[in-house]
């Protein structure tokens, strides 16, 4: 039905129940309905303009906010923004497209101090402050904080006076060091410094000794009691290795072996400046290593000072490198004190005193030296190619025949300045009753007597048969032993003690006796006495003849 009306074209009644109101919110509403149309607004009443309407009031400055403004001409004269013009540009022009300007300071160095300790909330030294004015900073025993070492690194990177920096026993640590090493890179006036006590240990080291090779003007550093062992050594070495113009190097009082002086002697045969050397105090006891060291300083002309004392060096090998070291023209100094030596490394050492032509001081105290090594050294003072000043033997006593060639050497007119030090005086033991020998030749002549009395043993004929076979001192034990061997039934004190009174030269391993002096006593004593001569060798027996070969009967 409904698409039957639809398409007769009659609209269908329709009842309306509700009607909504539309509104266009794009559409104001009229003028009448506006809100603020309800408040009762009054006129304000402007005194002063009605009057200037009228005529009546003028303000006098001329000025055309003054027409408009509700104050008076004074106080617009007297407002903030009327007397200050406004600013251009504050700042931000400049702020963005131009840096902070960098402050550059003298070249001392103390205003930077102080602005650095400033910075870190670190109270400055006034020691330090005020030696920055001058060659040397003496700061030694002075309790430095570990954190004030980054400022004084930092200001010594520009410092132009300082030429000697002195922190000993100043406990520094790895920082510390870091911040000195860094410090060595940029300076360029510092000469020495000595760091004696310190504590600074292998990884100090590190830091300090890494960029050493990139400075040219350090020339000393003083590295004693520092606990580098030979891991410290080896980084000092790769910096000498790289190029270093260290000269003088104090390694004294660090735990070091054998393997530092091998290592420090690699590298001194491919960069050898080193003109002072000071490795006492510690425990080298490898003289191969020594020796090679010496080898390699021989060969550099510059060298002058080696100290190696308290190392406890003993034997020929080293005795050999102090040898080869006297080759070097300009060796001025040489300490060796208190080691083992004595014997043929004192020979070594007094038979080339004078191929040192500059040799001055020669340091041989506190060693086990004998009269007779004192008197070869002295002897040789007599030859002026000797140049040698000052002959150091503390603690080693001489005899009096010492003395004698002593006053003899200080009388030539060239050892007037010479100066000889020795330990005391040994006098010669002089027997008031019978002679030691004699008690000792009876003994041992009773004691073969009596082991045998229908075949007695001759101790006389023994030693003499024992001197026709060598005349060349023997060797105690071999002595004793050849002794014994021919019947001869002495106990090992009666051996010892004729062994000890007729002492022959010592070597580096055992001792000798002497058989041409107890020889000459035996003959003093039992001149009768001789070996039967020896008889002539019998002639060779004739050949015999050939045999006849027989013929056919």
């Amino acid at each position: 039905m409904s698409s039957e009306h639809s398409f007769d074209g009659e609209a269908p009644d329709v009842e309306v129940v509700f009607e909504k109101e539309s509104h266009i919110s794009s559409e104001d509403p009229p003028m009448e309905e506006w809100s603020s149309l309800l408040f009762d607004v009054r006129e304000q009443v402007n005194v002063k303009r009605d009057r200037y309407e009228e005529g009546l009031y003028h303000p006098g400055s001329g000025e055309i906010c003054a027409k408009y403004a509700t104050i008076s001409a004074s106080s617009v004269l007297r407002h903030v923004y009327y007397n200050y013009p406004a600013v251009l540009d504050p700042g931000i022009t400049e702020a963005l497209l131009h840096p902070v300007p960098k402050i550059i300071y003298p070249d001392d160095g103390q205003e930077l101090y102080m602005d650095i300790c400033k910075e870190m909330n670190e109270c400055p030294i006034r020691s330090f402050y005020r030696q920055l004015l001058e060659e040397k900073v003496d700061l030694k025993y002075y309790g430095i904080n570990l954190s004030g070492f980054r400022p004084i690194a930092m200001v010594l990177k520009l410092n132009r006076n300082v030429q000697i920096l002195d922190l000993t026993d100043n406990w520094i640590s790895e920082d510390g060091c870091f911040h000195l090493g860094e410090m060595l890179v940029d300076n360029i006036t510092l000469k020495e410094l000595n760091l004696t006590g310190c504590r600074i240990g292998p990884g100090g080291a590190r830091c300090l000794l890494h960029n050493l090779h990139l400075n040219r003007s350090l020339k000393t550093i003083n590295l004693s009691k520092n606990q580098l062992e030979d891991t410290g050594v080896e980084y000092l070495a790769k910096a000498i290795f790289k190029g270093s113009d260290i000269c003088n190097v104090n390694l004294s009082y660090n735990k070091l072996s054998g393997k530092s002086v091998a290592i420090l002697a690699e590298v001194i045969e491919i960069n050898n400046k080193l003109t002072h050397l000071d490795m006492s105090w510690n425990t080298i006891l490898s003289p191969n290593a020594i020796f090679n060291l010496c080898t390699n300083l021989s060969q550099n002309n510059k060298f002058e000072e080696l100290n190696l004392s308290w190392n406890a060096l003993s034997g020929q090998r080293v005795g050999n490198a102090m040898k080869t070291l006297m080759k070097n023209p300009n060796l001025r100094r040489l300490y060796l004190t208190n080691n083992r030596l004595e014997g043929p490394a004192i020979k070594a050492i007094a038979y080339n005193l004078q191929k040192a032509v500059k040799l001055e001081v020669l340091d041989l105290s506190f060693n086990p030296l004998t009269a007779n090594d004192a008197i070869i050294l002295l002897t040789w003072l007599k030859d002026r190619r000797v140049k040698l000043q000052r002959l150091l033997m503390d603690n080693v006593f001489v005899n009096e025949q010492f003395l004698v060639l002593q006053k003899e050497v200080l009388k030539l007119k060239f050892r007037k300045n010479t100066v000889i030090v020795w330990g005391g005086l040994k006098p010669t033991f002089v027997s008031k009753g019978s002679d030691m020998r004699e008690l000792l030749f009876n003994r041992a002549d009773a004691i073969c007597r009596m082991k045998s009395k229908k075949n007695p043993i001759d101790i006389a004929l023994i030693i003499l048969e024992l001197h026709r076979e060598s005349q060349e001192p023997w060797d105690t034990k071999m002595f004793m032993r050849a002794v014994r061997t021919r019947g001869a039934p002495l106990d090992d004190d009666l051996l010892f003690e004729m062994c000890s009174i007729f002492a022959g030269p010592r070597l580096p391993k055992s001792q000798t006796i002497n058989i041409n002096a107890l020889v000459e006593y035996v003959r003093r004593k039992w001149p009768d006495k001789k070996l039967p001569p020896t008889p002539p060798p019998e002639p060779e027996p004739a050949p015999a003849p050939p045999p006849k070969k027989g013929g056919k009967k």
